[in-house]
C-alpha cells in the first residue's frame, strides 16, 4: 500500500514498481490469437491492449492536482 501511495504521490520509480507488479496479470489477460504476415495463427499477448491497460491503471493511480 506504501508503493501505490508514493507512485500516486509523483514518483516515477514507485509508479514503474506497480506496472512490473500487475505486468503477468495484464500479460495473462491480453493473450490472444494473433495472425502473422503469412496468415498463420499464433497464441501472443496484443501489445496495444497492454498498453492501453498499462494506461488505465497509470491514470487510475495518479491523482491530476
Amino acid at each position: 500500500m506504501d508503493v501505490i501511495e508514493t507512485a500516486r504521490a509523483g514518483d516515477p520509480l514507485a509508479l514503474e514498481r506497480v506496472l512490473r507488479y500487475y505486468d503477468r496479470y495484464i500479460n495473462k489477460i491480453c493473450t490472444r490469437t494473433l495472425y502473422d504476415k503469412d496468415g498463420l495463427p499464433y497464441i501472443g499477448v496484443d501489445e496495444y491492449m497492454k498498453q492501453r491497460l498499462q494506461a488505465k491503471l497509470v491514470g487510475a493511480i495518479v491523482v491530476k492536482k
